[in-house]
Formats: structure tokens, sequence, C-alpha cells
């Protein structure tokens, strides 16, 4: 599957709150986002527009990984 091109840091942080993760704070230009369930995990995404296909890869692959879902799956559930 093709990540998105034109995703900024903003419509990506929309969508990890559609799955329950929490804007917690912004450092510079990194802002960091909580999830509690189903384990505590916090995730930085740079406010970039837009994001490098490498850095959505590697932050996506996180949270895949810590859901136990495919990056196929986990883009459906974010609605992006």
């Amino acid at each position: 599957m093709k990540l998105p091109r034109d995703l900024t840091g903003d419509e990506l942080l929309r969508g990890l709150r559609r799955i329950g993760y929490v804007f917690e704070r912004q450092v510079g230009s990194h802002m960091i986002a909580k999830c509690v369930s189903p384990r505590p995990h916090s995730v930085t995404v740079p406010n970039h527009k837009p994001l490098k296909v490498g850095t959505l890869s590697a932050i996506l692959h996180e949270i895949a990984l810590q859901r136990g879902l495919s990056i196929e799956a986990l883009l459906n559930e974010m609605k992006l």
C-alpha cells in the first residue's frame, strides 16, 4: 500500500486522535501525543508540511506494531 505523500503533521495528529491518542504538548516543531489504551504509548509527530515519507512510515510502523495491526488496517482506522 502506498502512503499518503502530502500529509502534514496536523493531519496525522487528527488521525491519531481518531484512534485514541491525545495531544500532550509541543516542543519546538514536534508534537507529542499519548495513548493509554491498550498500553501506554507516546509518539512524536513533527509539525512539518508535508511529512517526509520515511518519517511517516516510521511513525505508522511504530503505532501499528504497538496495536498489533498492519499499516493498511491502521490507515483505514485513522481514515487517512
